[in-house]
């Protein structure tokens, strides 16, 4: 086998042979690597040479490639042979020629040349979002949802505290977006994954959000019934006064079964028309992501594991079970109604507050390996190999992050629908997205199973397309994106996606020049989401003592000395702040440990003096949190996701107490005083 002619054939399919390390080396790839990714994506690679020819024969077969996108105002760019017809099936019925005046949305393209016709679909897609999102630059709250709890959540945050969140920090404090973590669906079945990043769906999302006492059909309870159900919820408020881990479990012990009664009310005419018109909406995907769920509260929830008949989702072994198992069916598809109702109040409580954007929602970079996701959209899917990041400055033996990465054409094939079915749901009651790691539109780095990380290698994905998707579901829904573009970025990618209207991310902590000391303000770009950290990072209380420092050096996360990373964390803070003195937003005797309130509000000022579009305010800064909400390198050597808020004291802040309490809403008034001055509400 020729060396050469195996990375011919990899270029070919979008697999990189080499590629750039994060000190500037080239890194060639292992020949096994790409025999292993090639493999993935239905090549075999056993003999380059004869791989090579067969595609190369396909391709000259091949009139069009797997989608056809085009932005809207252009026609489709189509190298076909002379003497070729070509035309447009419409998404909305009719014919027309493959010209300009192409209506945005999914087509069908026919192509004729002599005897042989094709087809494949046809995209057309915005040329760019307008990244302002509305007539001045906004600010708003970030929160992990599940850590702020309230006295009539279960435990942990919900729907109803992320209402109350966006409504008090819109008429209270002039805020314009409130974003949260994914809520993804989760497992049906104990244990729950705590990461919001590792979910089992992102086509749908997490009943553990579900607010219980929200559901019109709690009312009609008899007071018995209703007693019963807050003995569910007792214990798990009681645990909620307090600053112990989170307990998932629990919550969705007690949540599963209240809502199990409460399915069985009957619900009002008005309520099953509701019901029975999102079926009629969501149709055959909602069937199959429920039947999922039915089978894995008996075969558990890694698909790969269950009896050989029920792995294919479109087999007759499937739908035989789903009739047998209607009703469990039947009550994830009505969990999924209820969850929708709930998040479209919230949105349009944010909206009424007065918010210009409202709920900005995260999307997760993939899913579980064995979840629902995976199963139902197996076919979009690369077996064999997962989603992860090549060696870095803070993770230099790599990251897998155990989740399935898209098939680059057979995603093309589907129009990319099952990637816009996910956005879809995401954006339906959303003001705004965040797009995690969307370097992954252009290229992901894919990882052999059973290989270490930085055995890895990058595959490029058609960003037209994927861009094209991600901005045709927004337009949709007239919503704002956001990129989350941190870490080794190729410039051009920043580029395109400035050019599309999608706002990039620039974290605060990471805004330094070349020779390592900070950008002023004005050096930021524009087009933007600034914020000070991110929920990967230390808040800044923990920052300023360099406690994070002790943190890693206990886990054994640190690449040198304790002594050393101190050193270096503690000159940054310095550095910053020489500059919040020199711009005048901190005295110079400010202490730093003994008034980290003094400094949050500083580095907001500063936020404000940038010319971000957006601004994010973490609302663990707000409050004084000190922990965490995850420590990256860590699975169960640290309690990742599982942090409820608290102030820097550690005593537990529930949203009612920060809203009504002086001392905190105070506290959280000073460290956003430069937000709702009216300085920055005229910016």
């Amino acid at each position: 086998m020729s060396d050469a002619e195996l990375a011919r054939l990899a270029e070919e399919y979008g697999v990189a042979t080499t590629y750039e390390d994060w000190r500037g080396g080239r890194v060639y790839v292992p020949v096994d690597t790409l025999r292993h990714v090639l493999g993935s994506m239905g090549v075999d690679a056993s003999s380059p040479r004869t791989a090579l020819e067969a595609h190369w024969a396909r391709q000259a077969t091949r009139l069009l490639p797997p989608c056809v996108v085009t932005r809207v105002g252009r026609p489709p760019q189509l190298p076909l042979p002379d003497q070729s017809r070509c035309w447009v099936e419409k998404a909305g019925g009719g014919w027309s020629e493959p010209g300009p005046r192409l209506p945005l949305g999914r087509h069908t393209l026919h192509v004729e040349n002599g005897a042989v016709r094709q087809q494949a679909p046809l995209l057309v897609v915005p040329d760019r979002l307008d990244p302002r999102p509305g007539e001045r630059r906004v600010w708003g709250m970030m929160a992990q949802l599940y850590s702020l709890r309230s006295r009539a959540s279960w435990g942990m945050g919900d729907l109803r505290d992320l209402a109350e969140l966006a409504d008090w920090s819109a008429r209270d404090l002039g805020a314009d977006f409130t974003l949260v973590n994914p809520l993804h669906a989760t497992e049906p079945v104990n244990p729950i994954e705590p990461s919001p990043y590792f979910p089992v769906s992102r086509r749908y999302g997490g009943p553990l959000n579900i607010r219980i006492e929200d559901i019109p059909e709690y009312a009609a309870l008899e007071p018995a019934q209703r007693e019963s159900i807050q003995r569910l919820a007792r214990p798990l408020r009681e645990h909620a006064r307090t600053a112990d881990l989170l307990d998932r479990d629990a919550v969705w012990d007690a949540k599963r079964a209240a809502l199990s009664m409460l399915f069985q009310v009957p619900r009002a005419p008005a309520r099953e028309a509701a019901y029975q018109a999102f079926l009629s909406r969501e149709g055959a995907a909602l069937v199959e992501y429920a039947t999922w769920c039915a089978l894995a509260e008996e075969h558990g929830r890694d698909y790969r594991a269950w009896p050989a008949g029920l792995r294919d989702v479109s087999s007759h072994e499937v739908g035989a079970e789903a009739l047998r198992r209607w009703p469990g069916v039947e009550f994830h598809r009505w969990l999924q109604w209820i969850l929708d109702d709930q998040l479209a109040a919230a949105q349009a409580g944010a909206r009424a507050a007065g918010m210009a954007v409202g709920i900005v929602h995260d999307v997760a970079v993939g899913v579980q390996p064995g979840g629902a996701d995976a199963w139902m959209y197996a076919d979009s899917l690369a077996p064999g190999v997962s989603v992860g990041a090549p060696p870095d400055e803070f993770n230099q033996h790599g990251q897998d992050w155990g989740q399935p990465p898209w098939h680059p054409v057979r995603l093309a094939e589907r129009a990319y629908a099952p990637f816009r079915q996910v956005l879809g749901q995401a954006l339906r009651h959303a003001g705004g997205l965040r797009m995690d790691h969307v370097m992954g539109l252009f290229r992901l780095w894919w990882v052999p199973e059973g290989a270490a990380p930085d055995q890895g290698t990058y595959v490029r994905y058609d960003h037209e397309g994927m861009v094209g998707s991600l901005l045709l579901a927004a337009h949709e829904f007239g919503a704002t994106v956001v990129g989350e573009d941190l870490g080794t970025v190729e410039p051009w990618v920043r580029d395109h996606l400035g050019e599309r209207g999608v706002l990039g991310t620039s974290v605060l902590w990471f805004e330094r020049r070349d020779d390592g000391s900070p950008r002023r303000p004005e050096e930021w770009r524009p087009d933007c989401l600034a914020t000070v950290a991110t929920h990967d990072l230390p808040p800044v209380a923990s920052y300023l003592s360099a406690e994070h420092v002790e943190l890693r050096d206990h886990l054994g996360l640190l690449g040198r000395s304790a002594a050393a990373e101190r050193a270096d964390a503690e000159a940054q803070v310095a550095a910053w702040r020489d500059r919040l003195v020199e711009l005048g937003l901190l005295e110079p005797d400010a202490d730093l440990l003994s008034e980290p309130a003094s400094v949050v509000s500083a580095l907001h000022a500063y936020l404000v003096r940038t010319p971000a579009h957006m601004i994010g305010i973490s609302l663990a800064d707000v409050v004084g949190d000190r922990r965490m909400q995850n420590q990256p390198g860590t699975s169960d050597a640290y309690p990742n996701w599982r942090i409820p808020l608290t102030t820097a004291e550690g005593e537990p802040v529930l949203l009612d107490e920060l809203m009504a309490d002086p001392r905190l809403a105070e506290h959280a008034r000073r460290t956003l005083r430069p937000l709702i001055e009216p300085s920055f509400l005229e910016s």
